[in-house]
């Protein structure tokens, strides 16, 4: 037994060493491959590396195109009141900001001369009172003569021609009384609606013509938004969509309506004025504030905005690659609103707040495992 055993080891060095040189090196090669190989099975296998993306969040605003243009507070109605006689003031009651109500009395003129002008008028007529009936006695007296045929009838045609002339004086005079009257009237300027005064140019002491403004009231009641118009934006104007809101309120808004527009441009601007009334003001708009007038053309639309390379197409339409929370990738047909520039505009396939990816979307995979990032780092 001891004899066959030791009997094998020259068998096979001499089996061995009948075979080429090449077979051999084969051989060997492949048991130390295969040592190698279960050496290796035994080691667990490494994890799968997420790969970083650059994603962007969707977030859907207005697209409709809209201006925005400074604008102030005035309101609709807004007179200059002035007296309508001459005189010297002698009085201001208002004075600028004040509020004041119909009838209420806000300058006053000297009126001295205008006293002397009533007391003229009535003394003319007294007088024209006094003429009429001495008038009308000698009128009647002639006629009785005449019809007993003392007297001729020329007479009677004079004294009925002077009682005539005394009635019209009489007339005259009771007219000058009333315009007097009226003129003394006119020496207190009245507001003739409620409202706030908004400019007082003259003061007491100062003579002034009839009609010439004493004072600026601007009616309580529709506030509009005053804004110049560039000629460029004068028809596209007319069928926007106005909103206003306050410098001192950014956060508040207020549906505007234009309701005048200048037909001729400013000379010095080239601008031309509009008008917006307010709809639906409360207490916070006030007479001179500044606000912002946004005018948004045609009916409003909303969409995302995504940077061109987030977009991909393989045939099969426009899509978009979404990171759900889990860090899983998935491709979304998307519907393209238009272009514009380095921007896509999306109008529906994504929700607001989804993130999608924006650079290297050629390169990805249905499904794969990604890391989302919102900005570079290096």
């Amino acid at each position: 037994m001891l004899r066959s055993s030791t009997g094998h080891a020259p068998s096979l060095r001499r089996r061995a060493a009948m075979l080429p040189l090449p077979l051999l090196g084969s051989l060997l090669a492949a048991i130390a491959l295969a040592g190698c190989d279960s050496g290796k099975s035994k080691e667990p296998a490494a994890e799968a590396v997420q790969r970083p993306v650059l994603v962007t969040p969707v977030e859907y605003r207005n697209i409709a195109p809209a201006r925005s243009l400074a604008a102030v507070i005035r309101p609709r109605i807004e007179s200059d009141l002035g007296f309508r006689v001459n005189g010297k003031v002698a009085k201001r009651l208002v004075q600028n900001g004040d509020q004041v109500r119909k009838g209420q009395p806000l300058l006053l003129l000297d009126t001295n001369d205008l006293e002397l002008q009533l007391q003229q008028a009535e003394a003319e007529m007294k007088a024209a009172t006094t003429s009429l009936a001495q008038a009308e006695a000698d009128e009647k007296r002639t006629t009785k003569l005449e019809k007993d045929g003392w007297s001729p009838t020329a007479m009677l045609d004079k004294a009925r021609s002077l009682a005539a002339e005394a009635r019209g004086r009489l007339i005259r005079a009771q007219r000058a009384v009333e315009l007097a009257t009226n003129a003394h009237t006119y020496a207190t300027l009245e507001a003739d609606a409620d409202g706030i005064i908004t400019a007082t140019p003259v003061e007491p002491g100062q003579v002034v013509a009839a009609g010439q403004p004493v004072v600026r009231l601007a009616h309580t009641g529709e506030l509009e938004a005053l804004v110049a118009l560039p000629e460029t934006y004068v028809e596209r104007a007319r069928n926007a969509i106005g909103k206003m809101t306050l410098w001192s309120l950014p956060g508040r808004a207020y549906e505007v309506r234009l309701r005048e527009l200048s037909p001729a441009a400013d000379g010095a601007t080239r601008t031309y004025a509009a008008r917006y009334s307010i709809l639906d003001p409360d207490g916070a708009v006030r007479i001179g504030m500044s606000a912002t007038l946004t005018l948004t053309e045609g009916e409003s639309e909303t969409a995302a905005r995504l940077p061109l390379t987030a977009v991909f197409n393989h045939a099969r339409g426009a899509r978009v690659w979404v990171v759900d929370g889990a860090g899983k990738l998935t491709a979304r047909p998307v519907t393209i609103a238009r272009y514009e520039g380095q921007s896509v505009l999306i109008k529906s396939g994504v929700k607001d707040g989804e993130k999608v990816v924006t650079l290297g979307v050629e390169q990805l995979d249905e499904g794969l495992a990604v890391r989302p990032m919102q900005s570079l780092t290096f």
